[in-house]
């Protein structure tokens, strides 16, 4: 039989123990909250922020549409109301002079203009400036309005660009290749044939980039805000669990022959009483455990008083085989009662292992047992096992005891003790097997798996007797599990409860082998 300790695995791979101090711990949820509360206030405020400033540029975006608008208009109706001849030697001069807002130029037809990409800003500026224009001319006439980005920008039907205009005409800055201001290009056919092309940068040139919020340089700042919240949350976080992590450690010592000190106060309020509970119980324990200790080696020492009476008696007896039985019978409790300290003080049972011939052990128990009036058929076979002598007849006596106390109010008053030996090529080649079998009301199919296990007593078996502590089979198991073998319950086909019982033969069991780490059982018979 196998016990292995529940616990977390060291060898976890890391983005698994990433996963689990994240999410498991107290210190990695804190952490999480405290990042994804900073996360969300900051992501409202950019939200709130950039709907303030697209507010606030776009009232700036369709002022200035206006002022645009209105300085075209301006344009337009001076260069009609002078004769055609003197528009282009009027035009010339202004620019020799030092140019005007805008830059005019008389056209043949339509210069084809590619707009901006789809941007909503843009497009209500162009609007703005079309609708104001279309109000004071002619209806029908021919309008083109286009937000255009100045690179590649045409000025002419024969190609001319803009980019090839003296410096003097435009400012050589709002051509710039890393940051391009855009031009606002107006066309309006003033006769047929005849097109005035004015363009014009914006009062404020880079209004669009104002809506270009989520940029690094804006984002930046923040993510350092974030970085530093989390290694402040994570060293708050720290220095908040570490008294707890104090705390586990020490309530993991507890029940252990170690005797951990009280722990020091420290951490938060909350947490300080805390620690003061856990001292103040583990003085409790520590005093009780030294009480029952006593407590049990003074019965031992009173026990032990009347045993050697007994003995001494027991030479006086003539015959020697009824003296030999009470000298076993001696030995054995003398034996118990230095177990019961044994396990009250926490430590392992020791016991010299030796061949045991189980049909012996069991002949004198079926033998006791008839002379008290019980029922019980044995199939003995001459099978030896290689073990403790006493734990062995303890736990076989336990195994005994159950199936007589069980089976005593079933018409069938019988217990059933069968021996046999695993077969040759079975899974059970090589061991002692024992099936112990009374004729009671069983045991339901729900609580099979609760047998064994400490402190487990079930409802008929309460019934029939309240003192009783529920360690029988939990001490049978234990014994067992260190003899390398394995218990087996069920409810016999026939009515009654079975205990198969698989020891190791005697080569198997006296071969070396490491002795297995049990959990030790605080109990006695």
């Amino acid at each position: 039989m196998r016990y292995e300790a529940a616990g977390l695995n060291d060898t976890q791979s890391w983005p698994r123990r990433s996963v689990g101090f994240w999410f498991d711990s107290l210190q990695g949820r804190f952490t999480l909250a405290m990042l994804a509360g900073l996360l969300i206030v900051q992501l409202l405020v950019n939200l709130l922020w950039y709907r303030q400033v697209e507010l606030r540029t776009r009232r700036q975006a369709e002022l200035a549409a206006h002022h645009v608008a209105s300085g075209v208009l301006g344009a337009l109706r001076a260069l009609r109301e002078l004769p055609a001849p003197y528009r282009p030697l009027v035009i010339e001069q202004l620019r020799t002079m030092g140019g005007t807002r805008f830059l005019v130029f008389l056209n043949k037809g339509e210069v084809a203009t590619r707009a901006l990409p789809d941007l909503p800003l843009a497009r209500s500026v162009e609007a703005i400036v079309r609708q104001e224009i279309s109000a004071q001319l002619a209806p029908g006439t021919p309008i083109r309005v286009a937000l255009a980005s100045p690179q590649g920008l045409k000025v002419a039907p024969s190609g001319a660009l803009l980019a090839d205009l003296p410096d003097s005409w435009v400012d050589p800055s709002l051509l710039a290749s890393e940051r391009p201001a855009p031009f606002l290009v107006i066309q309006v056919e003033t006769e047929p044939g005849q097109w005035v092309y004015l363009s014009s940068a914006m009062p404020d040139p880079y209004f669009l980039e104002q809506l270009d919020f989520f940029t690094w340089q804006r984002l930046a700042p923040q993510l350092l805000t974030l970085c530093l919240a989390l290694i402040l949350t994570v060293i708050a976080a720290r220095a908040l669990t570490r008294p707890l992590r104090g705390l586990s450690r020490a309530a993991a010592l507890v029940g252990h022959r170690t005797t951990p000190q009280p722990l020091r106060l420290s951490g938060t309020s909350e947490v300080r009483r805390a620690i003061q509970a856990f001292n103040d119980m583990q003085e409790r324990i520590r005093r009780y455990l030294s009480d029952r200790e006593r407590l049990f080696a003074s019965i031992s020492h009173d026990l032990r008083t009347p045993i050697t009476r007994l003995r001494l008696r027991s030479e006086l007896l003539d015959d020697p085989a009824v003296q030999d039985e009470f000298h076993e019978d001696l030995d054995e409790l003398d034996m118990m009662v230095k177990t019961a300290l044994q396990i009250v003080k926490d430590t392992d049972i020791h016991e010299n292992r030796a061949p045991v011939r189980i049909d012996l052990v069991l002949q004198k128990m079926v033998r006791d047992a008839r002379m008290t009036g019980q029922q019980i058929e044995l199939k003995e076979l001459p099978l030896t096992v290689f073990g403790k002598p006493l734990a062995l007849k303890r736990a076989l006596g336990n195994l005994l005891d159950n199936a007589m106390f069980y089976g005593a109010g079933a018409q069938q008053h019988r217990t059933e003790l069968e021996m046999a030996s695993g077969e040759p090529g079975s899974a059970e080649e090589g061991q002692v097997l024992l099936t112990v079998r009374d004729h009671g009301p069983g045991v339901p199919e729900s609580a099979l798996a609760k047998l064994g296990q400490p402190y487990t007593r079930l409802d008929h078996g309460s019934k029939l007797r309240g003192e009783g502590l529920g360690l029988g089979l939990s001490i049978v198991r234990d014994i067992v599990a260190d003899h390398g073998g394995s218990l087996r319950f069920r409810n016999h086909p026939q009515g009654g409860f079975e205990v198969r019982l698989a020891l190791p033969g005697h080569e198997a069991a006296a071969a070396p082998r490491p002795e297995p780490a049990l959990p030790s059982t605080p109990s006695t018979s």
